[in-house]
């Protein structure tokens, strides 16, 4: 009896803490574009003759249509232009340069579906996930239609700039070896020179400890718990696609429409097997979660190199600070209210001593700085399994001039949506940060010769 009743307290302890972190991604989310929102409505009625927030000598001119594009890359349960009502995920940064793209990839969807779907956005044609891909993930293996890609004349002599938030950073590290692989049907003559730079803000390089916060096993960084906050997530986003209303997949969309989960196609049936976990993303492990988890990211990070010819350079947010050897949130009005309570979780986080650490030398002390969402280690530059070459830069003349093949990265205070979404609380640091980032694109990271061709030499 006494046993039954203490399972009772636990399971309600699941419940209520479920529904309050429920309640707090959504506040955090909605007052996040409420902010946007009483920006757009603001310039809507009053029609201002000047830019809120961008004054007109920051904003770099690219009239010349041969200057390479930047292309803007959203994280987790994020968007694109033209969603959400035509809200702006980077808080209108885009406005800072006349060429930049924002694609709409899936919000929920894996690294890989992500950088697939990236690819044909840029180059035109009809979304391909790979033969092998989709069989194994049990989903079609062809996507989107993009009848003219945003930018067709890619290639080695027509490069990108990449700037990547969160997962974001993931999904172009991911495309940059898929195109050095030339894992592109039809596309034989891609390489990794096609990428110019890449820039991290707030970079999921080796994962976060957040993920076993939410429910993911830590044992294996694959499945989900039974009782947790994911579960929750899952059957909401399972019937959200599964009931297919064409206005809201319109406004937002998790990226799922290639698993086929509609009930046109599936039936009362199939939402039951989706529910089940028999079938569906969260069956096959191809979503955004496991990609995220530590062992997930290594498994990423095994295969995807950095490479000679391309720029990086990483922004690591950090919210934390240490009092007498214990780390704590190192700000209450600095952080959004409901981030407090993540920041103060993943500074006190403990591997379970049951379960196998995910790395050899793995530490508690060393995940504990983060900003609410990622931990610190895992935003500075891809560390694990192997770490690639890098550079802590304190004074923006310690990186001039830039050398390509190095991981350049910075440490900044701010929680894990401080530059994004809602730019009114990050202040003036929005334009600072954006404006260098837009500043390097255009005037330090450049190739000074062409890359060498097969069996040329320069």
């Amino acid at each position: 009896m006494f046993r039954l009743w203490i399972t009772s307290l636990q399971l309600c302890e699941v419940f209520v803490s479920s529904i309050v972190h429920l309640i707090y991604a959504f506040y955090i989310f909605s007052t996040a574009l409420a902010g946007d929102l009483s920006q757009a409505l603001n310039d809507w009625f009053f029609k201002p003759n000047f830019n809120l927030g961008f004054k007109d000598e920051n904003k770099i001119s690219t009239v010349a249509h041969d200057l390479p594009p930047i292309v803007l890359i959203h994280g987790i349960f994020g968007f694109g232009k033209g969603r959400l009502g035509g809200l702006s995920y980077f808080a209108g940064a885009e406005k800072k340069d006349d060429r930049v793209f924002v694609p709409d990839l899936g919000s929920l969807t894996s690294i890989h579906d992500r950088s697939r779907e990236l690819f044909y956005y840029l180059k035109g044609g009809r979304v391909d996930y790979g033969e092998e891909h989709s069989k194994a993930c049990g989903h079609s293996q062809y996507g989107r239609i993009y009848e003219k890609g945003h930018y067709p004349e890619w290639d080695d002599d027509h490069p990108i700039h990449f700037v990547g938030h969160s997962t974001g950073a993931q999904v172009v590290r991911l495309l940059q070896q898929m195109l050095a692989d030339k894992a592109f049907e039809g596309h034989e003559n891609t390489s990794e020179n096609w990428v110019l730079s890449i820039t991290s803000l707030s970079g999921a390089f080796n994962g976060t400890t957040r993920t076993y916060l939410d429910g993911m096993q830590a044992e294996d960084g694959m499945s989900i718990k039974p009782m947790t906050l994911l579960q929750i997530c899952r059957l909401g986003v399972l019937v959200y696609d599964w009931l297919d209303i064409p206005y809201l997949k319109d406004y937002y969309n998790f990226g799922f429409n290639h698993f086929n989960i509609s009930w046109k196609k599936v039936g009362i049936r199939g939402l039951y097997d989706l529910v089940m976990g028999n079938t569906g993303p969260f069956a096959s492990g191809d979503w955004i979660l496991p990609d995220l988890t530590i062992q997930g990211s290594m498994i990423l990070n095994s295969r995807i190199n950095t490479f000679p010819n391309t720029f990086y350079f990483s922004y690591a947010t950090k919210r934390t600070m240490k009092i007498m050897g214990i780390t704590v949130p190192s700000s209450i009005l600095g952080i959004h209210p409901l981030f407090f309570i993540r920041v103060l979780q993943m500074s006190q986080w403990r591997h379970p001593p049951d379960a196998t650490p995910p790395y050899k030398g793995y530490r508690d002390e060393d995940w504990w700085d983060n900003d609410g969402a990622l931990n610190t280690i895992s935003m500075t530059h891809p560390r694990l399994p192997t770490e690639h070459p890098n550079q802590l830069v304190v004074k923006d003349s310690d990186c001039q001039p830039l050398q390509p093949g190095i991981w350049y990265y910075k440490i900044v205070e701010g929680d894990h949506i401080l530059f994004i979404v809602n730019r009114e609380r990050a202040g003036i640091q929005f334009d600072l940060i954006y404006d260098s980032i837009f500043e390097r694109c255009r005037k330090h990271a450049f190739r000074k010769t062409p890359p060498t061709l097969p069996n040329h030499t320069l």
